[in-house]
């Protein structure tokens, strides 16, 4: 991979970031890393990764030849609009809007874009992803190893058809909130953080949490393991009594 490739990110959310991470680990300068938000809510831990930051999502695609699309799917068509004119065939434009279709991108782009829709997770922060990411019709296999490459220290990278993307949505991008252990030691944030982090208000992780809370998972686990530790206690009183 060329160490002069620049890197993109429109959008400065919890996804941005962990890909983020994950790419200044390999061999991607901090300097080679543009990224842009509407506010600078977001934007203060890349700077402190020493990577330069606007408000210009046309500045981010102007210098950019990977540009990471991580916004919120209502404002992808927004976003576009705003960028298409400045997106040439030199450009791999990768989106990280959940439900966003490769046909719907491909139609809110000029004709020569190339596109590659992926949908990583938050774990990709400790280098423990798991990514999935499909091709547009005008992807070709060297873009595809180019994203490989450049986004292998994130975690697992794998290439598959569209369909599995929401299943890995739904499975992996939503069910690190299901089941966080690492995430949650090494960050030092409080659970109720870290939930935050990963539920976007009206997103696919905040309706999962919602029909496990209505299945009563909370109370069916604190009981698994008060059942677990009573048979514990039952084991220890039985090898007592044989003494």
């Amino acid at each position: 991979m060329d160490t002069q490739l620049k890197i993109g990110f429109i959008g400065a959310g919890n996804m941005a970031f962990g890909i983020a991470k994950g790419i200044l680990s390999g061999n991607v300068l901090p300097l080679n890393i543009r990224v842009s938000a509407p506010s600078s809510r977001n934007l203060g831990r890349f700077q402190e990764l020493g990577i330069p930051v606007t408000h210009s999502n046309v500045e981010v695609v102007c210098g950019s030849d990977v540009v990471f699309v991580a916004v919120k799917p209502h404002l992808v068509p927004r976003v576009f609009s705003e960028v298409s004119q400045f997106i040439t065939d030199r450009h791999i434009i990768v989106s990280v809007a959940a439900g966003v279709t490769l046909a719907t991108l491909e139609e809110l782009l000029p004709e020569n874009a190339v596109v590659i829709r992926l949908m990583p997770n938050l774990p990709c922060v400790l280098q423990e992803g798991a990514l999935l990411f499909t091709r547009g019709s005008r992807a070709k296999d060297e873009d595809a190893a180019l994203l490989r490459t450049l986004l292998h220290r994130c975690g697992l990278v794998e290439e598959g058809p569209e369909a599995w993307i929401d299943i890995h949505t739904g499975l992996s991008g939503s069910g690190v909130a299901f089941g966080a252990g690492r995430v949650l030691r090494e960050s030092g944030k409080h659970p109720a953080q870290l939930r935050s982090e990963v539920c976007t208000p009206g997103g696919t992780t905040i309706y999962g949490l919602h029909t496990l809370e209505q299945g009563g998972l909370r109370a069916t686990t604190m009981s698994a393991v008060e059942s677990a530790t009573e048979r514990a206690r039952e084991f220890g009183r039985k090898s007592g009594s044989k003494k």
